[in-house]
This record gives C-alpha cells, sequence and structure tokens, in this order.
C-alpha cells in the first residue's frame, strides 16, 4: 500500500519562531494524519527537516510499502535525494536522524520536490504550530 504526505517547516525570521505542518493521506485521498507543531527559535531549514523527521517518526509501524513526501525545499529535497551535500553541522545531525529513520522504515521513502503553492495545506499547518504554540508529544 502507498501512503502519500505533505511536509513543512516554517520560521518567522531566521533563526526565529518556527513550526512543523504534515499531512498523511491514503491512495483513495483520505486524510490519515495531520500534525501541526511547534518547535521553538530555529531556522527555516531546521524547521523543514524537523518536519520530515516527525513525519518518519510518526509513520514507524505504519502498515504501507511505499511513503511519497511532497516538501517545497528543494535543499532538504535534494540533501536527502544525496545531490547535494550536507555541510551545516546542526541541519548534518538532522540529515544523519533523517537516514536513520529512513533504514528503519518499513517502506520506501521517495521524497519530491513541490512548488510552495502546492504544498500550502503542510505550510499552514506549519504556521498554525507557530500560532498556536502546538506541542508536538
Amino acid at each position: 500500500m502507498t501512503l502519500y504526505a505533505a511536509t513543512d517547516g516554517a520560521s518567522r525570521g531566521n533563526p526565529g519562531e518556527s513550526g512543523v505542518g504534515v499531512v498523511v493521506w491514503n491512495e483513495a485521498g483520505e486524510q490519515l494524519l495531520r500534525i501541526a507543531g511547534y518547535l521553538g527559535v530555529a531556522t527555516n531549514n531546521m524547521a523543514e527537516y524537523s518536519a520530515l523527521v516527525v513525519l518518519l517518526q510518526r509513520m514507524q509501524g505504519v502498515a504501507c510499502t511505499r511513503l511519497v513526501v511532497q516538501s517545497d525545499s528543494e535543499l532538504l529535497v535534494r540533501q536527502v535525494n544525496g545531490v547535494y551535500r550536507v555541510k551545516d553541522p546542526h541541519l548534518k545531525r538532522k540529515f544523519e536522524e533523517v537516514q536513520r529513520l529512513r533504514a528503519a522504515a518499513p517502506f520506501i521513502l521517495e521524497l519530491n520536490y513541490v512548488p510552495r503553492e502546492q504544498n500550502a495545506e503542510a505550510d499552514s499547518l506549519a504556521n498554525r504550530g507557530i500560532d498556536e504554540k502546538t506541542s508536538l508529544y
């Protein structure tokens, strides 16, 4: 079974108050999971990585064989897919966490870049996480 997801990180200032947004849906288009979470102060790139980490953590143990994820962060997508190197030491730790979660996942992860306007729902949730200071845990 294939599931689909959209992730986004938002930061008001860089660094600034940050949040994550995640949406997961099935092949029929039914939403299975929506997350709006608050991170505290972080850079936008850290928020983008954090959103992917939150998704992968929540998907551990979920019965699917393939997870297709969209993100509007070209940097994140290219780094995770091995096109760009990760130079920043803080991002490198998040990158390594993504790689550990990916290796432990019971599914194949496909990560794709989409333009920002195609990621509006995840963006809205990330901003709601900041507005409402919604705890992730």
